[in-house]
């Protein structure tokens, strides 16, 4: 019986084509427009490194003045002081340990047919890359020795690598950048967390972006490149940019990485104890607890996901709803018209349960139809973001079960807006209906 009612269902859909291709395009709209918002959600709050999300921690260090603190006030920067850097890279804690803050640096392109540009990368340290398990394309990171020396090397990201040298394997190769020339060591290829990696990393930059290069944090420093965003001091700093290094400047972001997350305690442990013997040594700092987190924490922490973009989830599913209402009219107006067939078949001996199964699964395949369509859309609208930002990634992460949402909340819908209609439909008398025909 379901077969045969859902073979009408679809051919209904030829009656009266303008009323049924609004309510199709009705929901179609809606549903678009809140898997949309609900993917690029699901991209921006999921996790981007699963395999050890929990084995990466973020230390946070109130490294903020005492004039005008108050005990117990939250820290309001999550970055590290220089000073606790250096410190802390070299200690036996935990499997690795890195740190890396924004660059902007000029680059002078070896083919003629370029111009000088300008482009953004990190200055970190080699642990880097093994942490975040960055792919290579081609070569590797630099060797631990230029990070001790301050080598000027570069790993270079696919798309900058692309731009500079096409297709060919540069590694090897030299690259004037701020008029030194660094030796290529590595091209990273695009991989997977790249939308919103550096947003839990601790970089500022924006959906979808990633970084062109990559260089020793000491090379950084011995060549005096300043943060891609200005540096900003919170303690007295002597002239010249190495003395506002060695200021409590805090614009440097710390990652541990531990072999099990049985070793956080010990970790913390260890920063407690390590703030108290700063204290002990004369240094100013807060009395506020020393804090850790893990990638999810931390980007719960550092809001990555922020209030406006879950508010516009709500406003994706408030649009959704006011296609709800739109859509119960139009089937309103469509079974209304119908009464007279209604009539007939209670006449014939068909029950109210046998009516209103047979609207319902109308409803029904209209909702897969406007599901169908909704889908369409919503790979489309995500490809223009996707655009939009630089990245082709975002539509990929529309999975099975983004898939499985779609049409179960199209269905979904069109049957809770077929309800009303449904029921007006089977309340209809078969006398009064014979009577007008």
């Amino acid at each position: 019986m379901f077969q045969y009612y859902f073979l009408l269902g679809i051919r209904s859909l030829r009656r009266n084509p303008a009323l049924t291709a609004l309510m199709v395009l009705t929901l179609a709209v809606g549903v678009a427009a809140s898997i949309s918002t609900l993917t690029i959600l699901h991209v921006m709050s999921g996790d981007p490194i699963p395999q050890k999300s929990n084995l990466l921690f973020m230390p946070l260090m109130d490294n903020g003045p005492l004039k005008g603190y108050t005990p117990g006030e939250q820290p309001n920067d999550h970055q590290m002081s220089y000073r606790d850097v250096m410190n802390l890279l070299p200690a036996k804690i935990g499997e690795r340990r890195t740190a890396l803050y924004g660059i902007l640096m000029a680059i002078e392109p070896a083919r003629k047919d370029l111009p000088a540009l300008e482009s953004e990368g990190v200055a970190t340290t080699r642990d880097f890359f093994p942490m975040f398990d960055t792919p290579f394309l081609y070569g590797q990171g630099w060797a631990e020795n230029d990070d001790a020396k301050g080598a000027d090397v570069v790993v270079l990201g696919q798309k900058l690598a692309e731009k500079l040298y096409g297709k060919t394997n540069p590694v090897g190769q030299y690259l004037t950048m701020i008029g030194h020339q660094f030796q290529i060591v590595g091209v990273l290829s695009n991989w997977e967390p790249s939308p919103r990696f550096y947003r839990f990393v601790g970089r500022n930059a924006a959906f979808g972006v990633q970084e062109d290069f990559f260089i020793p944090l000491a090379s950084a420093v011995r060549h005096e490149i300043t943060h891609a965003g200005g540096m900003g001091c919170t303690g007295d700093s002597a002239p010249g940019w190495q003395g506002r290094l060695d200021s409590e400047c805090t614009w440097l972001h710390f990652w541990f990485e531990l072999k099990s997350e049985s070793q956080r305690q010990e970790l913390q442990n260890y920063l407690d104890n390590y703030a108290a013997e700063q204290r002990k040594l004369g240094r100013h700092m807060r009395q506020a607890k020393n804090k850790l987190f893990n990638v999810m924490e931390w980007m719960e922490e550092a809001k990555v996901v922020g209030n406006d973009n879950k508010l516009s989830a709500w406003l994706a599913f408030g649009f959704l709803l006011l296609c709800l209402v739109n859509t119960v009219g139009l089937l309103l107006a469509k079974f209304s018209v119908r009464a007279s067939e209604v009539g007939v078949r209670r006449a014939l001996g068909a029950s109210r349960k046998e009516i209103f199964n047979q609207f319902l699964i109308e409803s029904s395949v209209i909702g897969i139809a406007g599901g169908v369509i909704g889908l369409i859309l919503a790979f489309g609208a995500l490809a223009l973001i996707a655009l939009q930002s630089k990245q082709l990634t975002v539509a990929a992460h529309m999975d099975w079960k983004m898939l499985a949402i779609t049409f179960i909340m199209s269905v979904t819908a069109a049957i809770l807006a077929g309800l009303f209609p449904t029921w007006r439909a089977c309340q209809v008398t078969p006398a009064i209906q014979l009577k007008s025909q």
